[in-house]
């Protein structure tokens, strides 16, 4: 996407049991497609019913975007008009922590007459009701289009190890008099907050990480306005890093 608010006009396997990397390591129900299609319907939607709509309808109560300082995407897209045309944008990799709760997504994105063309980069979270929505979305132009993938790739962290169970009889192992604890109802997932409820922002940096720390996320700004956003993956036994994007400063305005 091309930086600032121009930044933000543009913009796999098969569900069910995965290898989960190296021996010892869990089973994967990551759904890399399930971002898939989420990027497909996202950008469909703002064909049909407009950019900010699209992406307010698509982003995570908590979601950052840049316009290009980083904002609460919610509260900047509050009541914002949309652009005549939007920008029109194709997911080319997904990538996926190994319990599915966190993803990024990568492709290209195209605006306008005069074949303005960039790339983005966006993380989608799994919500409290299953569904996927972007925490963070950002991007800049490039100096020629992207090419186009054949097909849509998918890639999945490798799986933390299995916890070891206690064995009744041993140290630490034996269950409670009276047999094994009944596990607690869980507890209900807090209400998301309203736009106008979200905390003070900090400008300078945020982060994010899945459930069981297999993909985490770092944007860092700098007071200039440039920002480095790192993405790290557990993969071939180790961590990685699995993206860095460097957007410089914005032009100063006059």
């Amino acid at each position: 996407m091309a930086d600032g608010a121009a930044a933000q006009e543009r913009r796999g396997p098969p569900p069910g049991e995965q290898p989960g990397g190296p021996p010892g390591g869990r089973t994967s129900y990551a759904n890399p497609s399930a971002v898939i299609a989420a990027e497909l319907a996202f950008a469909r939607d703002a064909q049909a019913r407009g950019q900010w709509t699209a992406f307010a309808a698509a982003a995570a109560p908590e979601a950052v975007m840049f316009v290009p300082r980083m904002v609460w995407a919610q509260q900047w897209l509050l009541g914002r008009p949309n652009p005549p045309a939007a920008v029109r944008w194709q997911p080319h990799a997904v990538w996926s922590s190994c319990d599915g709760s966190l993803m990024l997504s990568r492709g290209a994105w195209q605006a306008g007459a005069g074949g303005a063309s960039g790339w983005f980069t966006t993380l989608w979270q799994r919500q409290p009701d299953g569904a996927y929505r972007w925490v963070l979305d950002h991007g800049d132009s490039a100096a020629a289009p992207l090419p186009e993938p054949e097909m849509i790739s998918a890639q999945i962290a490798d799986c933390p190890p299995r916890a070891v169970r206690p064995v009744a009889g041993v140290a630490g192992g034996a269950p409670p008099r009276g047999g094994p604890a009944r596990s607690a109802k869980p507890p209900k997932p807090p209400k998301p907050p309203k736009p106008r409820d979200l905390p003070p922002l900090d400008p300078a940096q945020r982060s994010g990480a899945a459930g069981d720390g297999s993909l985490r996320w770092q944007v860092a700004v700098d007071p200039d306005g440039a920002r480095t956003l790192t993405v790290t993956w557990t993969k071939d036994g180790r961590e990685q890093v699995l993206q860095v994007d460097r957007v410089a400063a914005p032009a100063a305005a006059g």
